[in-house]
């Protein structure tokens, strides 16, 4: 474990004015705090705070964050609070700790949403202070060095949260060494036999490729000296889980890689990069497609450098990397080597690293995205989409750069640019040709976005976008459109509704009830009733709370006189007996969890209408289903008799409600028969709410009408029109 005075010095080697003070006071407050505490493998639990904080003296961080990495499990696992820390170590230090235990609560292996939520809040966490991301992903270094002590059913589990979460993360701060290092552990515990086989080749490899490697590096030392370039060449092997992801992803063999060994080259100055890439491409070939400048347009996590393959000696290519010292530390170390955040605290700190940190810029647009309202899924996509991509470069028609998946496109550009550019697409011109919009881009493409106001992004679009931006702008769109579709509708619904209770419709009224249906705005609660989730009644009781449906007494109502026999409300046609109900008089209604809001809906293939004979049954939770006595369907509940209700019709005299009913029709498959016999049926005032058909012979075609009929006098004067009409050979009406 490691000493007092060890961690002192390890900060005091890259910063002279180390508060010495500051770190021994808390090394001793938490080896206090943690006690006698141990981890899995037996040793002391403040061991594992120690390593974190020497892991990031490797990074060259602050005084506070090495503080906080020592502090960071005193919160979630002792008797510290975060007032003590305060008075202690000071605000600064108490909120970095603070954020780190809110993330060690977080289960990120758990069901797709929960995971998303879970990750929203993990990002939340980092939003005030970058350095929290920092210690966290030291933290899991450390656990993922150690997962061999954990049991064998939580390796697993924690390896592939490091795989799918925190390597990408670390990857996407531009934290290259630490993110190789997460993802070999990782494969190391999830695929041991691939990883153990891979490893045994590479070492195979090494050993009998180690004089070419050595011969390039001196080849190319020895050019860059006589020109007058000062160059460092070493030679590096890929880690195995890269050439595992490669074979993956391209179905190769490992005696099909081509790449498995490359070449740095760190030079002083820019200008060396090209100078030094000049001298590489006249003493070899260069393989056409294989050449990449990141230092002119860098990649999202601040990585640049100048990439190219080579055909070299014997015949093998050779991928080099070039770069300057400051470019080499920055692709090591990422976020964490930027000399300014050393000493950036606070809102200003932020705003200047995002100006000078592509990968901070991109962790803030991704918490920009919070604010839209996706669901936790959509946003655990987006940000995996993000994580995990290669990237093309595409520009504007006006020169503007625009850095992408690869597989993306012209729609992935055009939300890239602005969200209203996305959803009012029609069409692209890339490279001034006319395109496809779902056509991949490639780069150095320049792409013009053909715009149409008021179009909508059509949701086939979802699943052929790559960025998770462009696939929850195409949901949103397209869920927005529908909600409107449905607020259309419930408008047309409550006005009539308003209309028949002779009361005043307005928005405003209805936005002043809104608490009342539980709706946070009037476009919701119209919705909500075109969906079918509020009835319209309930729209102008909450409008009007002294507003009641009140029936007028029919020829068919029952009156009071009839014991036994209850209304419902969500239906003022039909009223109910109970099951045993007695016509004495006496009792209550024995029926449980039946209240007067029960849904009622008619039987579905066929349906019921006044004049019929019928029957209610009753579904806990569902409400009652209607069918007319001759329903086949009521043999299923023949030996349920305590879910039947004797049920009569209600109607109120003029009433023009009409009611759903099958038929179905042989006609002469003929051109305009549909259209006659629609006519026929519409002559009758019966109203047509489905049509479907089906081949009887090559000379008729069965056509099935769900109507919409005031009664059954009325649906038999339907019957009559079509059986009297030369185009039909017969029809029936169906009962569900």
């Amino acid at each position: 474990m490691m000493r007092q005075y060890e961690l002192v010095e390890r900060v005091r080697k890259y910063n002279p004015r180390v508060d010495e003070d500051l770190l021994n006071r808390a090394y001793v407050y938490a080896m206090k705090a943690h006690g006698a505490q141990t981890r899995a493998s037996g040793d002391p639990y403040f061991s594992h705070p120690l390593e974190v904080a020497a892991i990031l003296t490797d990074l060259k961080l602050d005084d506070a964050t090495i503080v906080a990495a020592v502090l960071h499990d005193t919160l979630e696992d002792t008797d510290a609070t975060r007032e003590e820390i305060d008075r202690l170590f000071g605000e600064q230090i108490g909120k970095l700790v603070e954020g780190l235990t809110k993330i060690e609560k977080l289960d990120l292996v758990t069901k797709q949403a929960r995971q998303g939520e879970n990750f929203r809040k993990l990002l939340l966490a980092v939003a005030e202070d970058v350095r929290v991301l920092l210690v966290k992903l030291a933290d899991r270094l450390h656990n993922m060095r150690t997962l061999h002590f954990v049991p064998q059913e939580k390796r697993a589990r924690i390896a592939q949260e490091t795989l799918d979460i925190y390597a990408p993360l670390a990857g996407r701060m531009g934290m290259q060494r630490l993110r190789e290092e997460l993802e070999g552990l990782a494969f190391r515990h999830l695929m041991p036999e691939a990883h153990q086989t891979i490893e045994q080749r590479l070492h195979d490899l090494r050993a009998k490729n180690g004089r070419i490697i050595k011969r390039i590096e001196d080849e190319l030392t020895k050019e860059f000296e006589a020109r007058g370039i000062t160059a460092a060449v070493t030679g590096r092997q890929k880690t195995t889980f890269s050439v595992w992801r490669k074979m993956e992803r391209k179905s190769i063999s490992f005696e099909q890689l081509s790449d498995i060994f490359g070449f740095r080259i760190i030079v002083g100055a820019v200008e060396d990069c090209y100078r030094a890439l000049g001298v590489v491409h006249t003493k070899w070939p260069n393989v056409p497609g294989r050449f990449k400048d990141y230092i002119s347009t860098p990649k999202q996590n601040d990585y640049r450098s100048i990439h190219t393959t080579v055909i070299g000696p014997g015949h093998q290519r050779v991928e080099l990397q070039i770069r300057t010292a400051e470019m080499h530390e920055i692709a090591r170390f990422g976020i964490a080597a930027h000399a300014l955040y050393k000493d950036a605290v606070g809102a200003h700190g932020r705003e200047q690293l995002a100006k000078e940190s592509r990968a901070f810029r991109w962790l803030q647009e991704t918490l920009d995205l919070l604010a839209h309202g996706d669901n936790p899924e959509e946003f655990l996509e987006h940000t995996r989409l993000e994580l995990f991509q290669d990237q093309v470069f595409c520009f504007t028609p006006k020169g503007g750069l625009i850095a992408l998946p690869r597989g993306a496109t012209p729609i992935d550009f055009a939300y890239a640019v602005h969200t209203k550019l996305g959803d009012s697409a029609v069409g692209a011109k890339i490279n001034g040709r006319v395109a496809p919009v779902l056509s991949q881009l490639k780069n150095g493409d320049e792409v013009e976005i053909i715009r149409a106001e008021g179009h909508v992004p059509p949701a086939a679009w979802e699943g052929a976008v790559a960025t998770g931006k462009a696939r929850a702008a195409i949901r949103r769109a397209t869920r927005d459109a529908v909600r409107q579709q449905y607020a259309g509708l419930g408008r047309q619904i409550v006005e009539r509704a308003f209309e028949r209770a002779g009361r005043v419709w307005s928005e405003e009224k209805l936005k002043a009830a809104l608490t009342r249906l539980a709706r946070p705005s009037v476009e919701d609660a119209l919705a909500a009733v075109g969906r079918g989730e509020i009835y319209s009644g309930d729209v102008v009781k909450a409008v009007y709370p002294d507003f009641s449906e009140e029936r007028k007494a029919g020829p068919a109502a029952i009156g009071p006189g009839e014991p036994g026999w209850f209304g419902v409300k969500a239906n003022a046609n039909v009223v109910f007996k109970a099951p045993g109900a007695k016509d004495d008089g006496g009792g209550a209604i024995p029926i449980r969890g039946l209240r007067g809001d029960a849904p009622v809906r008619f039987a579905p293939d066929g349906g019921a209408v006044p004049g019929d004979r019928i029957v209610g049954i009753f579904t806990p939770g569902e409400g009652i289903t209607i069918y007319p006595i001759q329903s086949p369907s009521l043999t299923a509940f023949d030996d349920q008799p305590e879910r039947w209700l004797d049920v009569r019709w209600d109607i109120e005299a003029g009433s023009s409600a009409l009611f759903p009913v099958r038929i179905v029709a042989t006609a002469i498959n003929e051109p305009g028969t549909l259209g006659a016999l629609a006519t026929l049926i519409g002559e009758t005032g019966a109203n047509i709410d489905n049509i479907s058909f089906k081949a009887h012979s090559p000379d008729f075609r069965e056509m099935t009408f769900d109507l919409e009929v005031a009664d059954l006098k009325h649906l038999n004067g339907v019957v009559t029109r079509l059986r009297a009409s030369a185009l039909v050979s017969k029809v029936e009406r169906m009962i569900g």
